[in-house]
């Protein structure tokens, strides 16, 4: 299954890093088979997640978070399984869309910070006060009472960060994180990164920011083509898209001459 050797952990220190273990799975949407059986272990702090789209990435991550159910196989959260967890499941993983506006509910920030909260059981005032306290620690308290509608799409993507972080799953899945920020939205988002506590794992285009991870999977057509250190699982990727890059120049320039 595995191109490269994966080292055991990033060495962040993190104690209870969770292990979400997919058996034989098999997912199938309409006539398309997404996995026919996937076998993968997510077990560090730090985990990236490549390859073209249509791949299956945003497949597993709806896996992993329960918005969909294998017909086949299990997906374990240390050892329970996922899919029968019911509302545990929410301290056990959440997940940042591609899209902010397919997340976001509420209309204000505040409001769409203390979701979260409320959804593990804090009382609507205690949660909207200790959302108006986090913003505030992060010099960002004028954003509270703003509406979600004027703020950037870069903006809105933050504010769903922020409300994970808030929120504090085990662990929290990034599905194209870095696609709307600017570069100083995209350094202040990796340090966030590299900071929480959580188990991470960044579904990315944007390699740089996932190649110094000790361990990047490459999915490619449903299957796991690589897993591995990020420097090598990168180079490898980059490798096989400029070979495709290049067959598709010169079979365009032979079919044009």
């Amino acid at each position: 299954m595995s191109e490269f050797s994966t080292p055991p952990s990033d060495g962040l220190g993190l104690a209870a890093v969770p292990r979400i273990a997919l058996a034989a799975v098999r997912l199938q949407r309409g006539q398309t088979t997404v996995f026919d059986g996937l076998d993968l272990c997510l077990d560090q702090p730090r985990i990236g997640l490549i390859g073209h789209n249509g791949a299956g990435k945003t497949s597993l991550f709806r896996l992993l978070c329960g918005l969909e159910a294998p017909a086949s196989g299990s997906v374990l959260f240390d050892g329970q399984d996922l899919h029968q967890a019911g509302r545990e499941r929410m301290r056990w993983v959440g997940m940042m869309f591609q899209n902010p506006d397919d997340q976001i509910i509420f209309p204000t920030v505040e409001e769409e910070l203390a979701l979260g909260l409320q959804a593990r059981g804090q009382a609507k005032r205690a949660a909207k006060a200790q959302a108006r306290e986090f913003l505030a620690q992060r010099g960002l308290a004028p954003w509270a009472e703003r509406a979600i509608s004027s703020l950037s799409q870069g903006q809105r993507q933050m504010v769903c960060w922020l409300a994970l972080l808030l929120a504090a799953p085990r662990c929290v899945l990034l599905d194209e994180p870095y696609a709307s920020l600017d570069l100083p939205g995209q350094a202040q988002l990796a340090d966030d990164i590299a900071a929480a506590p959580q188990q991470v794992i960044v579904s990315t285009h944007v390699l740089a920011h996932v190649r110094g991870y000790a361990r990047v999977v490459w999915i490619d057509q449903g299957r796991v083509r690589a897993d591995g250190p990020g420097e090598q699982v990168c180079a490898a990727y980059e490798a096989a898209v400029a070979s495709e890059v290049d067959a598709r120049r010169a079979a365009r320039h032979l079919y044009a001459g």
